[in-house]
């Protein structure tokens, strides 16, 4: 399934293109920053199986007002590269791919 393109940005790794997205608005759980930021990205062209980033990081748009750091490009260029030599194919359909980076999150309690 395809990212909406309204949010998205594009990101070249080592010459191929890549579209990302973070959600806006913070699901309930990363509003009470029970779970951490998460991110698709999916490649530009032809887009297939989605890669799923899962930060350590609260959402900047949490409810509790635990400061949470901006995703940056060179962050999602490092996924991606992880992704890839994990085995993420991201022109072949399939299930999402997840890439999880949460360790060291701390929930809010």
């Amino acid at each position: 399934m395809a990212l909406v393109q309204k949010g998205s940005r594009l990101i070249t790794v080592d010459g191929t293109t890549y579209r990302w997205r973070l959600r806006g608005r913070p699901t309930y759980d990363q509003g009470l920053v029970l779970s951490p930021l998460t991110y698709a990205v999916e490649h530009a062209r032809t887009p297939g199986t989605t890669l799923v980033v899962t930060t350590d990081r609260p959402h900047p748009s949490n409810w509790i007002g635990t400061a949470g750091s901006p995703v940056l490009p060179a962050h999602v260029a490092d996924s991606i590269r992880t992704a890839l030599t994990e085995g993420w194919i991201p022109e072949n359909p399939g299930s999402p791919f997840h890439l999880d980076g949460s360790a060291g999150f701390v929930p809010f309690r």
